[in-house]
């Protein structure tokens, strides 16, 4: 049956990311700020409600194909190789495919294939460029970047958000589109509070798992044969 609802649909969406966490739990608490911000951009673009959510369901989704990378790879603290590179590149594929083979999702697709794109042509998977790139994934690409760099990583600390701007607004026009550049940066004071409601959800939403796993835990005794 296929579900027709935005409630259902969140639930789907919460059921996978949440099956991400279990292997990455830093994708899947990023991949809540991406859709967070994306949302906020797609609103201040000035499209309809329908595609502010559907944008919002790719961004959160945009890293769902890490299900299917290696986790030494995946969790590899130091620099990758060109051959882990590479192994990492497949996420997005992999990512759009699983999108493609959900009707309600397969519009998606495209935004999760095309997120690591430039709008030089120099990214990947397909290296398009420009208007080519759907307006989705352009959004997506500079909110996954700006977290991105304000993250804390293993393998590196996280830049404060000043820097992380200042570095969006010096690839525009290589990396990124200018004008979702510029509707990005009209955002600017609004960010720090928006990403700080995001991350009590995040917090909110990892104690309530927390506690739900506990209750399977004390019940499993008296359940199981």
């Amino acid at each position: 049956m296929i579900l027709d609802t935005r409630i259902d649909l969140h639930d789907l969406i919460d059921l996978v990311i949440t099956a991400l966490d279990a292997r990455d739990p830093y994708t899947f608490e990023h991949s809540w700020r991406v859709a967070e911000l994306s949302e906020a951009i797609a609103i201040e673009i000035g499209v309809s409600d329908e595609w502010v959510q559907l944008v919002h369901v790719a961004a959160h989704l945009h890293d769902i194909g890490k299900i299917g990378v290696p986790d030494f790879v995946l969790n590899k603290k130091g620099r990758l190789s060109e051959y882990e590179f590479r192994l990492m590149q497949s996420h997005s594929r992999i990512g759009a495919n699983i999108a493609e083979k959900n009707p309600i999702l397969k519009e998606i697709s495209g935004y999760i294939l095309y997120h690591h794109e430039r709008w030089d042509g120099k990214g990947y998977p397909e290296g398009v460029s420009g208007m080519d790139i759907p307006l989705g994934a352009r959004i997506i690409a500079i909110c996954d970047t700006f977290d991105a760099i304000t993250s804390t990583r293993t393998y590196r600390s996280c830049l404060s958000c000043e820097k992380a701007f200042d570095e969006i607004c010096r690839c525009s026009g290589t990396q990124f589109c200018p004008e979702v550049v510029d509707c990005f940066m009209s955002l600017k004071d609004r960010v720090p509070d928006m990403l700080c409601s995001v991350n009590n959800d995040i917090n909110h939403s990892a104690f309530t798992r927390q506690e739900d796993s506990m209750q399977a835990r004390s019940i499993l005794p008296d359940t199981a044969e």
